[in-house]
């Protein structure tokens, strides 16, 4: 078989069985899949090349089974602009999107306890502005002026089976901040620019309900699995072990004071 040959060769999607078309192949480490099957993977997923048909069976499993968790996701909060983070705090679980039906997206639903860290990045690009002289050539002021473009990045980084981060931008688009005056009316300090002050705050509101909600689930985990101390209980008079639930193992009597 020729090199033409093979590249109009039918191939068969190791995942449902589909004939695969002509520029629908997605390539794994031991098969082929189709692009209606890659499309059911994680947005956040990047190691399609060298998973095994075994193992992308496998997330598909689970992205099937996260379905029910965004069935049953009641926001409480939504932060960002294109990208959004849509929290519920009561379960301290989050998800991140775009889409606007989300229900049909299947984002992901992490809890907060699966996130180990999240760093925030101010990104600063600059372009001149010039003007035109009465001949129609286009000079450089005197001093030069520019045009600022800030950007503001977010890395949640997360345990979990599938990928290890959810990097995305706050802003839908760059903010920009023209240059006035020989030293520039926001060079050298952005904060002073009330769109740059939101989207920092907005950054740093993420971070403190990430990592606060996170350390919180992790001490009440471990207080969970730590061992419970005798004591006597009040109405019985028994020596008991608290239970699950504060109470006396034998006659049930509250423990809490």
């Amino acid at each position: 078989m020729g090199l033409f040959d093979k590249l109009f060769e039918k191939k068969e999607c190791a995942i449902c069985g589909g004939e695969i078309g002509l520029l629908g192949n997605r390539k794994l480490e031991d098969g082929n899949m189709c692009k209606k099957c890659a499309e059911k993977l994680s947005p956040w997923f990047t190691d399609r090349k060298e998973s095994t048909v075994a193992e992308i069976q496998e997330q598909l499993a689970y992205r099937e089974a996260n379905k029910e968790k965004v069935a049953a996701f009641n926001v409480t909060r939504i932060l960002g602009e294109d990208k959004k983070i849509y929290l519920v705090e009561d379960k301290m679980q989050f998800f991140v999107t775009s889409a606007k039906d989300w229900k049909e997206a299947n984002p992901d639903v992490l809890d907060f306890t699966q996130v180990t860290g999240v760093d925030l990045d101010t990104t600063e690009s600059r372009s001149e502005e010039k003007r035109q002289t009465p001949n129609g050539e286009w000079v450089s002021y005197n001093p030069p002026r520019y045009t600022y473009r800030y950007d503001f990045d977010i890395a949640i980084m997360v345990n979990h089976p599938y990928f290890e981060c959810m990097k995305f931008e706050l802003n839908r688009s760059s903010v920009e901040v023209e240059e006035t005056g020989r030293r520039g009316m926001f060079s050298g300090s952005s904060m002073n620019h009330p769109r740059i002050r939101e989207y920092e705050e907005m950054g740093q509101e993420v971070k403190r309900i990430l990592t606060e909600a996170r350390q919180a689930g992790r001490d009440a985990a471990a207080a969970a699995a730590a061992p419970k101390q005798a004591v006597n209980c009040p109405w019985c008079g028994a020596t008991t072990t608290p239970t699950a639930n504060g109470c006396c193992e034998y006659c049930g009597g509250s423990l809490s004071e």
